[in-house]
């Protein structure tokens, strides 16, 4: 069922749309009072800020004021913004856009949407900004630390029918990655099942008893010095699914900060990326019928081994 769309009071700013929060019953005295405690991570001070500069209005576009009084229900948007963000030095390179699709190769450690401590250098809206496309949104998403490619939707109107693709598994993916290489090992498995669930740690996946609900097939591409390339093709989608199968193989991916131990937040090491690339994306279009194939022209490499003491 098709959710019905409400016309949205505030413009694209800066490549960010407007947030938006229905208001619950409650017993809050302001609107401002409510914005305070549903999100701790802001302070009241910002909140005064941004209603002052005019930032956060009703569903009726009209401004909220510091002193107007809870409403419920009520849908109140405002903008998405941080006091300061970390810029991350690589950039996205857009492979293809037509009226309805955008497909880019994403760099590691960029977001796809807006999340966390990232907004602005979240790849949705440094697309928005750099094409001027308001209504881009992505079809799938990939890990911030994975590279490679993502598909984006241009227009509402044909946006379900890609949208589609996904769920039926009617669009094939497939993955690169570099794991180490044990020796005396020869092979690995044509297909790897397993039952994925949520980990302790809200950011991670584990493996559980029970009927498998992920699906990976593999194959080795290249082994030497001590790493292996493997081709990873994923037959569901699950979070995580190709890094904890890699993990549950004995073949952690080099770089990865989440497996096998979670690493602390923030501690991105730009010279040290998730060895995990998006490589390709195959389907057929829903609407022309035709065969579309997209590469990343990003490769990985195996490390070198190190050189022999003179």
């Amino acid at each position: 069922m098709t959710r019905p769309r409400f016309p949205v009071p505030m413009p694209t700013r800066d490549g960010v749309s407007p947030s938006c929060v229905s208001l619950p019953y409650g017993p809050w005295p302001t609107i401002a009072d409510f914005l305070v405690e549903r999100f701790p991570a802001i302070s009241r001070e910002a909140w005064l800020s941004r209603i002052e500069a005019n930032d956060v209005c009703d569903e009726h576009g009209v401004p909220i004021t510091a002193t107007r009084r809870y409403e419920s229900p009520l849908r109140v948007y405002y903008y998405r913004a941080l006091d300061a963000e970390t810029p991350i030095p690589f950039e996205e390179l857009v492979l293809h856009q037509d009226d309805d699709l955008v497909v880019v190769d994403k760099p590691p450690f960029v977001p796809v949407t807006p999340t966390g401590k990232y907004v602005q250098q979240s790849l949705l809206v440094r697309l928005k900004r750099k094409l001027g496309l308001d209504d881009l949104v992505p079809l799938h998403r990939i890990d911030r630390n994975t590279s490679g490619l993502v598909l984006f939707s241009v227009r509402r109107e044909t946006r379900g029918a890609y949208q589609a693709m996904f769920p039926e598994r009617r669009i094939d993916k497939h993955y690169e990655a570099v794991v180490p290489w044990h020796e005396g090992v020869s092979s690995v498995p044509a297909v790897y099942r397993s039952r994925l669930v949520d980990d302790d740690h809200f950011m991670r996946m584990r493996e559980a008893p029970g009927e498998p609900n992920s699906e990976t097939r593999i194959v080795l591409r290249e082994a030497r010095d001590g790493h292996a390339l493997l081709e990873l093709s994923p037959v569901t989608g699950r979070k995580h699914q190709l890094r904890v199968h890699c993990q549950a193989l004995g073949l952690p991916i080099v770089n990865d900060p989440f497996y096998p131990t979670l690493q602390p937040a923030g501690n991105d090491d730009f010279d040290r990326p998730l060895q995990l690339l998006a490589r390709s994306l195959s389907f057929i279009d829903p609407l022309s019928g035709a065969l579309r194939t997209f590469e990343s022209p990003r490769r990985l490499a195996l490390p070198s081994a190190p050189a022999a003491a003179a």
